[in-house]
């Protein structure tokens, strides 16, 4: 009966646009159950899935498109916090607040239909959590209509629970059992958090709380699982690390699953308070961490200590207490009364997939697949190794490969100690040591009859084995001149299992899409600019290559023999569509062929891997601070040298002006002195006696004005008047 008052409620709520307030939008369960819920019209999910329903959502791709919400009307709205000031707003979010105060965030809360918190990432959550429900409870006789509060807990908070049948541990927990439960000792805030939830929902009708406990979530970029999905695409280390035996179960859901649990509280508003969300599965830690590997990695785990885990940098405290966790839970209810469009009901294992492909998707993590032709001595190898370096990709070169299979080969036939632990059954070692002993009889007999030379049949199979391997499905390859001719390319690349043969210009014409390159460069220069480029090369770098004079010649010769034909390696790149990127060295007039490679990155386009590392990216730093130092210390001892000559020529400009200006003033001296010896003897002669005669007297006499008795005596004793 109260269910179906739930329903009806929920029913009457549908007619209008929901308001759903999430916080921290902008991590990574928070920001799925926002970006799915976005796209959820409200009350979807009070209708049956249909058949054909359930096979749309598995043809569609797992992660909704942010601009498709746009497009649909009725679906909820969302609103929400954002845990840094730097974080840009969410496409799929109406609204989101930073650095807002709990006043102002309350009468955000107050204008939503839906106040979803979620404690299960972020333990600082669960206070503020506590106080939303607190405020929003006071607030109840001010509701217009019924709210719901639904805080995203944790199975943590039954880390500790005591079994159910202490002779049958595989009893799983239900929500029936959420009163029992016995929390982890690191996750104590969020069982205090759930108790308050589920204590003000109690009183009033118009105020509904729910606890979601959630499993370990996993799903679109990783979650926790993130760390294991990295370190093995990455291809680093020979094997995944386990904590512990890893036999411990961990209850796991995917986050958009959870979504659709959150969807179905909302559209259905039950009457049970408290649900647990996990999937069907029963999965143990090492489960989870063989299926990673063996689907992303190298295929193989490696059990370490508990106690090593702590030393993980990447890999939080309360991230580690999710991985170690052992508990059999079971979502009962959830099971039985929702209307899921599940992404992995039967768990993380079974769709293994989707969810790498998802990863993927999200993460940009795809592999770039890259040929590079072209006669010898083009370049292509150093180009390769270029390219490989700034793609982080795998560099193929058949030489390599030859001996990477010879060697692999040597060591399945060679015999082990006893003492060594063996994963395989006995009867498969001997049949591989049998089939191994076998390839390498014949890889001997062909190259003793064909001048230590390798058959294509062998070439190609270990060329495609590595281009099957993990590191150059994840990350992607640079094969390096090869192949050589159609029929390698055909034979190389063709597609094996029938059924999937792809049509191309109106005929069957299959493919294997696993291993064909996305691109495909053909390098090429005039015969002429090739023979001079192998003649200026230092002896020592062509001391034992197939750069000598006449092997070059030879190779060279029979690379435009193989390329002249109808049936090129470049027609059949041509016939499937992947037509190639022709670069004509010659004409470029670079011997470092760094435009070449400049061109190249310009049409493959960016990087699409995780970027650089931490240390990667304090050494590029610190790379790029002595460059600028460098260019800094350059430019201030050109500077220097500049005023420095620049001081030198002005010194010698001014002591020239001195020495002329002295030479002038020598002159004019001597011109002064001549011009002024008739005036000094006139002087002498008829003035100078009378005048110091008339100043002596003057001196005696001291008259009142000393000029007019100078005046008057020099009229008097005039000589010419006497």
């Amino acid at each position: 009966m109260a269910e179906e008052e739930g329903t009806a409620a929920a029913t009457e709520k549908v007619s209008r646009i929901q308001r759903v307030f999430i916080n921290l939008l902008d991590s990574y369960s928070s920001g799925n159950i926002g970006k799915f819920l976005s796209n959820c019209v409200v009350g979807a999910s009070l209708e049956e899935i249909t058949e054909e329903e359930e096979e749309d959502e598995e043809n569609k791709s797992a992660l909704p498109e942010a601009s498709s919400v746009k497009l649909k009307e009725g679906t909820f709205q969302i609103v929400g916090t954002l845990s840094k000031l730097e974080s840009v707003q969410p496409d799929f979010a109406v609204e989101t607040y930073t650095t807002i105060s709990r006043e102002d965030l309350l009468m955000r809360l107050l204008e939503c239909d839906v106040i979803i918190y979620n404690i299960s990432e972020n333990a600082q959550q669960a206070e503020e959590a506590i106080w939303a429900v607190s405020a929003l409870n006071e607030e109840v006789s001010h509701f217009e209509k019924r709210k719901v509060f639904i805080l995203v807990s944790t199975v943590m908070t039954w880390a500790r629970s005591k079994p159910l049948d202490p002779d049958d541990s595989e009893i799983p927990f239900t929500e029936e059992d959420y009163r029992r439960r016995k929390h982890h000792p690191n996750f104590l805030d969020h069982i205090n958090a759930e108790k308050m939830v589920l204590k003000f929902g109690k009183n009033t009708k118009k105020f509904t709380t729910y606890v979601v406990a959630a499993g370990l979530q996993y799903g679109v970029e990783g979650g926790i699982l993130h760390y294991f999905f990295k370190i093995a695409w990455l291809g680093e280390v020979p094997a995944i690390p386990v904590f512990g035996d890893g036999t411990n179960v961990i209850p796991a859901i995917h986050v958009l699953d959870l979504a659709g649990v959150i969807q179905n509280i909302i559209d259905h508003v039950p009457k049970l308070h408290y649900l647990v969300a996990v999937d069907e599965s029963v999965h143990t830690l090492e489960d989870l961490v063989k299926c990673i590997s063996k689907n992303t990695g190298p295929g193989k785990i490696q059990k370490i200590p508990k106690e090593n885990a702590f030393l993980t940098k990447d890999l939080t405290q309360e991230c580690l207490d999710h991985l170690l966790v052992n508990l059999r839970m079971e979502a009962l209810f959830v099971k039985e009364n929702f209307n899921i469009r599940w992404v992995a009901q039967t768990g993380f294992v079974e769709n293994i997939n989707n969810i790498l492909k998802e990863y993927k998707q999200s993460r940009g993590l795809l592999p770039i697949k890259i040929c590079i032709l072209g006669p010898p001595a083009v370049g292509k190898s150093s180009i390769a190794e270029a390219l490989a370096k700034h793609y982080k990709l795998h560099h193929i070169k058949l030489k390599d490969v030859i001996s990477e299979a010879i060697a692999r080969l040597e060591a399945i036939v060679t015999p082990k100690d006893e003492g060594e632990d063996e994963e395989e059954g006995e009867e498969e070692e001997e049949e591989n040591v049998e089939d191994a002993q076998e390839l390498l009889d014949g890889i001997k007999e062909s190259m003793e009859q064909n001048a230590g030379q390798l058959e294509d049949q062998y070439v190609i199979r270990f060329i495609k084995e590595k281009l099957k391997s993990m590191p150059c499905r994840n990350q992607g390859y640079i094969l390096d001149g090869f192949p050589k001719t159609y029929d390698q390319a055909k034979d190389l690349f063709n597609q094996e299992d029938e059924e999937e043969e792809e049509e191309v210009r109106g005929k069957m014409f299959p493919f294997d899409k696993l291993i064909i390159p996305e691109f495909v460069c053909v390098l090429d220069a005039s015969d002429e600019f090739l023979k001079e480029r192998v003649m200026n090369l230092p002896e020592s770098i062509v001391a034992g290559t197939h750069y000598s004079q006449d092997r070059f010649l030879r190779a060279l010769s029979n690379y435009r023999d193989l390329n002249t034909e109808d049936e090129t390696v470049i027609n059949y790149f041509d016939e499937i569509e992947i037509h190639p990127i022709h670069i004509d060295v010659g004409k470029l007039e670079d011997p470092q062929n760094r435009l070449a490679i400049k061109q190249l990155i310009k049409e493959i386009g960016e990087p699409r891997n995780y970027g650089l590392t931490e240390e990667e990216k304090a050494e590029e730093e610190r790379r790029a601070a002595e460059e600028r130092l460098a260019k800094e210390a350059m430019e201030e001892a050109e500077r220097e040298h500049r005023e420095a000559v620049e001081l030198a020529e002005k010194i010698a400009r001014w002591e020239e002006w001195n020495k002329r200006l002295e030479e002038v003033k020598r002159e004019e001296r001597e011109l002064l002195e001549a011009q002024s010896i008739p005036l000094r003897n006139y002087l002498m002669t008829h003035v100078m006696p009378t005048l110091m005669q008339g100043l002596n007297e003057c001196c005696k006499v001291r008259p009142d004005d000393p000029v007019d008795f100078l005046a008057e005596y020099l009229f008097k004793n005039n000589p010419e008047t006497q």
